[in-house]
């Protein structure tokens, strides 16, 4: 049998600090989060002020977030797709 300051503690076999630890922690990453979104905007703002488009600084972020292999996959995914919708003309080269 449990006694009355374990019970008190848990709720149905969970640990009510253990838990309060974990939100508490989340909460905190949470924040931070926001405040890092917050400070990215504004980069991006400066960027934009200073003559610089936004869009596609965006995609050379997310492009450089990728490994090589990923980047030519990507990219030769995209290039498939716009040559199949008329968008670009075929490679002179490709037989």
């Amino acid at each position: 049998m449990l006694d009355q300051a374990t019970e008190s503690e848990s709720v149905g076999g969970v640990s009510k600090w253990h838990l309060r630890a974990f939100v508490e922690r989340i909460e905190r990453l949470e924040e931070e989060k926001a405040a890092l979104a917050d400070d990215i905007r504004s980069v991006y703002a400066e960027a934009k002020s200073a003559g610089f488009c936004v869009k596609t600084m965006r995609k050379i972020v997310k492009l450089r977030g990728q490994n090589d292999q990923e980047r030519i996959e990507a990219e030769a995914i995209l290039s498939t797709y716009m040559r199949a919708l008329d968008m670009i003309q075929p490679d002179l080269f490709e037989q």
